[in-house]
């Protein structure tokens, strides 16, 4: 896992080199350039779940903290903690806020991002939201929040396809060092629902397992996992 700033972990597999882009090429572009310092301002993904939103935000603040300061907030998980989570955060160089409607709405959370996003926009930072829908189709308690985040650069996430779905699997096992035919990440679709989410975290479970047995990811292999997790 990757330690960040502010006590955020980020797994070591949310990188660009992990994510295919597929039709979401010109998201990835941008946001490898706001990471790398050559470009400023806001970016917003919307997208249905497993599009690759979360994914691309912390890939797009891992890649930062090699230059600048950066810090990535699931917004869903700090809604307990109160607006105080986002205290200081407007110093940051990029900014990374995921599920943003899950306080949209909220006058307290917004009046709070309104000052962050404020603060980014001063100092010349960058912030990246995600959430569902796009910023114009978010329900906002504050106008001019919602303006602002609506004027940013939005790129609607497209979710792969079956054939790429096979390929994103495929590269995600490349890179532990794995091989995934081609038959066995068909059996996986088959067998699975067909989202990047449920799929990536069937692919860490068998990559445990793969790597303590060193055995390819073949369909008999996979069964024989499977069953010793249902009877665990």
């Amino acid at each position: 896992m990757r330690q960040l700033p502010l006590g955020v972990r980020i797994p070591d597999r949310a990188l660009f080199a992990s994510f295919l882009a597929g039709d979401n090429a010109q998201a990835v572009a941008h946001l490898k350039a706001l990471a790398e310092g050559a470009s400023i301002g806001t970016a917003w993904l919307s997208g249905p779940p497993g599009a690759g939103k979360s994914h691309l935000l912390q890939a797009t603040c891992v890649l930062a903290s090699e230059r600048m300061s950066s810090a990535y907030f699931p917004l869903r998980e700090l809604v307990p903690l109160g607006t105080g989570a986002l205290e200081g955060l407007s110093g940051l160089d990029c900014l990374c806020l995921d599920d943003i409607e899950s306080v949209s709405g909220d006058p307290t959370w917004e009046r709070e991002l309104f000052s962050v996003h404020r603060g980014l926009e001063e100092r010349g930072g960058r912030l990246i939201v995600a959430a569902r829908a796009p910023p114009a189709l978010t329900h906002w308690s504050l106008p001019d929040l919602g303006s602002r985040l609506a004027a940013a650069a939005v790129f609607n996430l497209r979710a792969l396809d079956e054939a790429q779905q096979r390929r994103a699997l495929q590269l995600r096992a490349a890179l532990r060092g794995l091989e995934l035919p081609e038959d066995t990440a068909r059996w996986l679709q088959r067998r699975f629902p067909r989202d990047m989410r449920t799929l990536y975290e069937l692919l860490d479970t068998l990559d445990e397992a793969a790597l303590a047995a060193r055995r390819r990811l073949t369909v008999p292999f996979i069964r024989s996992v499977l069953l010793r997790r249902s009877e665990a």
